[in-house]
């Protein structure tokens, strides 16, 4: 089988019976004294043609500019499943580029009105700085509202008629799945991190009913089975339920023994089980990568909370007020900026060495999905110790194996973390540290991917903590990821 430009929307393939037989009106075309046949390259042409077990290429590969932009390999082949695939798993590792490809692969089937409008159903954390923006910067001539905040404005947003893509977070859908649902011109559903419905819960529930008459679903998580392989069960009855049974026990016991009255663990064979029912889906890592270097270092801007932002812009005006009246010196700049940098991360020391939470909400979702996303171990580094605390609850009430290690942590405590840390791989998953703790000397290989919750002011600290991952003995790319 070969495929050639011209014409560009034909598929030119070695003449068959078979193939005669099925496109009878297909021309038949006599190239270097071979016979072949040209069968109109479509989604639906190519979805049969690999159906009766031909191989031919998904029309987006030949047909597409990708907006003028420069995907990645995967991105093209993820994009590529998602267009000839009506429901589909994306399963790709985080920093491999999920969201563009969705977004190139919506378009495509926009633009040549083989889909309608697209909802967006992803974490709340990222609806704004990673939905909003990424679709800024790749489908720039889109429109995209971000349906978030009271019921009125939701629907104020929806109701507008120049956008293209909605986007909403997980537990926002129930309250206007109604008037989604009466916009036949919606048809295409992208669910960003899809393990949200692991469980069979209401807000599962709610989202399977909505996707059952679309056309279009595509379920996006780099960590499908977080806690079990039971996680994959109720993923699958939103996406493809067909491919699962209709009951979670019945799907259970064929990925689970029963050990006692109340605990299971996973048979030999969990992980085929799961594959076999998150189809069809695409696979690929940070290591797929190959077009990226060995470290990939990314910025994501992080929205403070209401509270948050009042007291840092309240801050921020006393610093201003200094600096104009030239009441200021390096000692309370460097007091203030430090305020500043603690307000940031939304944990702040009071004089009387208690410690003020804010509502720093989106920079804990987005920790914890970064975590829960992260292909293997991850650091996290944050430059307040009275952080740590923090971010331990945060991560171990999602069922997260989390270490703090701080100035305050014995030698001996801290030996028995790293090692763990590096050498079990059914152990601790996650070390959260202030990095000057972690800024000489370690191999952590066992980690490919850093968070920074907060930034630090020292260059040199930056550098060593992050060389923690980049090490003799890694053998995935590191990504360095920074909330700012």
């Amino acid at each position: 089988m070969i495929h050639v430009n011209v014409p560009k929307r034909k598929l030119i393939m070695p003449w068959e019976a078979t193939l005669g037989n099925i496109f009878p009106s297909a021309p038949v075309l006599t190239l270097k004294g071979n016979k072949y046949v040209a069968i109109d390259h479509g989604i639906d042409q190519v979805r049969f043609l690999r159906n009766i077990g031909y191989q031919a290429p998904a029309p987006i590969l030949h047909q597409y500019d990708w907006a003028g932009g420069t995907p990645f390999e995967i991105q093209k082949l993820t994009a590529a499943l998602l267009t000839t695939n009506y429901r589909a798993y994306v399963l790709n590792s985080f920093g491999t580029g999920k969201t563009k490809s969705a977004l190139w692969a919506w378009h495509f089937l926009y633009m040549n009105g083989l889909a309608g409008k697209m909802l967006v159903i992803a974490p709340l954390s990222t609806l704004t700085f990673t939905w909003s923006v990424e679709v800024f910067k790749t489908l720039p001539n889109i429109k995209v509202q971000i349906l978030h905040g009271s019921r009125e404005r939701r629907l104020k947003r929806l109701s507008d008629p120049e956008a293209s893509i909605f986007v909403i977070n997980h537990d926002g859908l129930e309250t206007i799945v109604g008037e989604l649902a009466k916009r036949p011109d919606i048809d295409t559903l992208c669910i960003d991190e899809l393990a949200a419905y692991r469980n069979n819960s209401d807000r599962t529930k709610v989202v399977k009913k909505y996707a059952q008459p679309l056309k279009w679903v595509w379920g996006m998580t780099g960590s499908p089975t977080p806690n079990a392989p039971t996680d994959a069960w109720a993923q699958a009855t939103v996406v493809t339920p067909q491919t699962v049974p209709k009951y979670f026990t019945h799907f259970r016991d064929q990925v689970m023994n029963r050990v006692t009255q109340f605990k299971y663990v996973p048979k030999h064979d969990a992980v085929q089980q799961v594959h076999r029912v998150l189809q069809p889906a695409v696979r690929f890592t940070l290591s797929d990568v190959i077009e990226l270097p060995d470290v990939v270092e990314r910025e994501q801007e992080v929205k403070m909370g209401t509270e948050q932002a009042r007291v840092y812009n309240e801050m921020a005006k006393f610093a201003r007020a200094k600096v104009s009246s030239g009441d200021i010196d390096a000692m309370n700049a460097g007091a203030i900026l430090n305020k500043l940098l603690q307000i940031s991360t939304g944990y702040v020391y009071k004089r009387d060495g208690t410690t003020v939470e804010l509502d720093n909400d989106d920079r804990i979702d987005t920790m914890v999905d970064t975590v829960l996303a992260a292909e293997n171990k991850v650091i996290i580094f944050v430059p307040f110790k009275h952080a740590l605390a923090g971010i331990i609850k945060a991560l171990t009430r999602v069922g997260i194996e989390v270490a703090g290690v701080s100035g305050d942590t014995p030698k001996s405590a801290r030996d028995a973390i790293f090692h763990e840390f590096q050498n079990d791989p059914n152990g601790l998953r996650v070390i959260a540290a202030h990095p000057a703790t972690m800024a000489h000397g370690l191999t952590l290989t066992a980690a490919d991917t850093i968070i920074w919750f907060g930034p630090t002011t020292s260059l040199e600290i930056f550098e060593q903590a992050n060389a923690r991952i980049r090490r003799v003995g890694q053998k995935a790319k590191q990504l360095v990821l920074m909330l700012w």
